[in-house]
């Protein structure tokens, strides 16, 4: 009887000799336990994994389980009580952390097939074990990720959705919840524009969620009219872009928008009030139109008329984004109507997060446009009110910025700088660049909440043309490793002194690709560039 007993036991141990030599391909061991001894076989991959020989192996199943970590082991006795009790499952299956020989914590994915008696008893049971920590970790930072996330669209100062590909809701923030008259989010998933405004504006909401399905191609610095079924009207400031998986399918659209309401309105009385007093009818026109249009996508080629009686600015732009979603941005927007405000930023990072933080910054600009006219003191209201929101989402991020108001009446340029590379100046003194010394840089935006931005004056007369850029400029970098650096823009811009701007900015996108090692550029690259020329007096002839 022993010896039939030691026969079936050495067929077991050449059974999990070939288990061991099967599952070696998947770095997975063995483990095998009769219920009942207080010994228990583990193969040399599991004593790798719990790095301790033979007979310092702990016993993971036999009770206290102190190897089992303790915010895991209600989960792993549970398991194990539910496979080792009567009539239980057959298999047992738990993910635990279990301290090692060495004193770490290792996640172990444990699997086991449970042998029972003719009474239902489980007498034996045995399995595998395979390390999984590095897929734990990578699960937890995708789940930290995904909760940064979160908590930034849940506290921007706009309105976030996603949209699946018949436009019905997918997801979308709390700000976007309230507008819509819910509680939360989930509410207004599966729900359709038409069921809450009149057609007269979910259908052309959804010709162009449409449109960018079948194009591929965002629609951004959209004005919508909302008719809701209750009566009232409002207006959103909207950007819509492809929403796509991680493979590159496309999944449906998602969007950004603000509440505009209140400057529509006012536009509209400030049109009545123009036309009862008839006066400067056109200036009117020009600012309240400039005031009503969004921030044009980066590609946008419009720009302001800025003119005096002596003298003109033009203006001209080059924008390479490396993503679809990029963190660089530009805006040119009049002042008055012989006075214009031009702003570079450049936000830290590139994708879904630094094109929220863009959005943002746009809605935060549309309310400092009354202190234009102040450098510095529009760049603190920007800083203040990026500052706040970040705090309050718990996240660390920051943008640079140069902001310079040109106005042509006072025959002056005044800036100021939140940590951005200075622009260059082309002018009868030579080529220069402003903004180099510490006295005159304030930090980046969003890092320090009250921050000060000092801001400085230059004679308009000194400056023939001026080039604002962001650091994917100077960050492209040759084969040797070296930066481009300012040195060799203001090269190019001594070369091309005497050509038309449009001329100057392609030939800097040029040279910087030809001196890059990879021939591409390894961040977002935005140039704006405006020069200021006399004004020219036709001379109508004597008959």
């Amino acid at each position: 009887m022993n010896h039939d007993r030691e026969d079936a036991q050495d067929r077991d141990v050449v059974k999990l000799e070939r288990l061991e030599l099967a599952l070696k391909a998947s770095n997975e061991g063995i483990w095998d336990w009769w219920i009942g001894r207080h010994e228990i076989y583990y193969s040399r991959r599991i004593l790798e994994f719990l790095e301790c020989g033979r007979k310092r192996a702990p016993h993971l199943f036999l009770p206290p389980h102190a190897c089992i970590h303790p915010e895991d082991r209600r989960s792993f006795e549970m398991a194990l009580a539910q496979a080792l009790g009567d009539g239980g499952p057959e298999t047992l299956a738990v993910d635990a952390r279990v301290l090692t020989g060495g004193g770490d914590w290792r996640w172990l994915r444990i699997r086991g097939t449970v042998v029972r008696g003719r009474d239902g008893k489980a007498y034996r049971i045995a399995g595998s074990m395979i390390d999984i920590s590095r897929r734990k970790e990578a699960e937890a930072q995708v789940e930290d990720e995904r909760f940064l996330l979160r908590q930034l669209l849940d506290h921007i100062p706009v309105h976030v959705y996603f949209k699946d590909l018949a436009s019905r809701f997918a997801m979308v923030n709390n700000g976007m919840a309230e507008w819509m008259g819910l509680t939360e989010g989930a509410d207004l998933v599966g729900k359709h524009d038409r069921d809450f405004f009149d057609e007269d504006h979910w259908k052309p909401a959804e010709k162009d969620e449409l449109q960018i399905i079948e194009t591929g191609r965002p629609i951004t610095g959209l004005i919508e009219h909302e008719t809701w079924h209750e009566g009232e009207e409002t207006w959103v400031m909207t950007s819509k872009f492809p929403w796509r998986d991680r493979h590159g399918a496309l999944k449906g659209t998602f969007g950004v928008s603000s509440d505009v309401t209140q400057l529509v309105k006012a536009r509209r009385e400030a049109i009545e009030l123009a036309r009862i007093l008839q006066q400067k009818n056109q200036a009117y026109e020009e600012e309240l139109h400039l005031a009503r249009e969004i921030q044009q996508a980066l590609t946008g080629t419009g720009f302001p008329s800025v003119a005096s009686q002596r003298s003109r600015v033009s203006f001209g732009s080059r924008y390479i984004p490396i993503t679809g979603l990029a963190g660089d941005f530009f805006e040119v927007f009049q002042v008055r109507e012989d006075c214009a405000g031009v702003l570079i930023c450049d936000v830290m990072g590139h994708g879904v997060r630094s094109a929220l933080i863009v959005a943002m910054l746009r809605g935060l600009l549309e309310k400092q446009r009354s202190q234009a006219a102040e450098p510095g003191i529009f760049l603190q209201g920007l800083n203040d009110g990026l500052a706040s929101i970040l705090q309050r989402a718990g996240a660390t991020m920051f943008a640079t910025a140069f902001y310079g108001l040109i106005d042509l009446s006072a025959g002056s340029f005044t800036y100021a700088c939140a940590g951005h590379p200075g622009p260059i100046i082309d002018g009868p003194g030579g080529i220069r660049q402003l903004a180099t010394t510490r006295s005159e840089k304030g930090p980046g935006l969003g890092l320090i909440h009250g921050s000060t931005y000092p801001a400085t004056t230059i004679p308009l007369d000194s400056v023939r043309r001026m080039v604002l850029f962001t650091d994917g400029v100077l960050e492209a970098e040759n084969q040797l490793g070296e930066p481009f650096f300012e040195k060799r823009l203001m090269e190019i811009i001594t070369r091309h002194s005497e050509t038309p701007l449009e001329t100057l900015l392609d030939g800097i996108l040029t040279n910087v690709l030809a001196f890059s090692e990879a021939r591409h550029f390894d961040d977002d690259v935005c140039l704006l560039g405006f020069e200021v020329a006399p004004c020219v007096t036709q001379v109508t002839p004597r008959p």
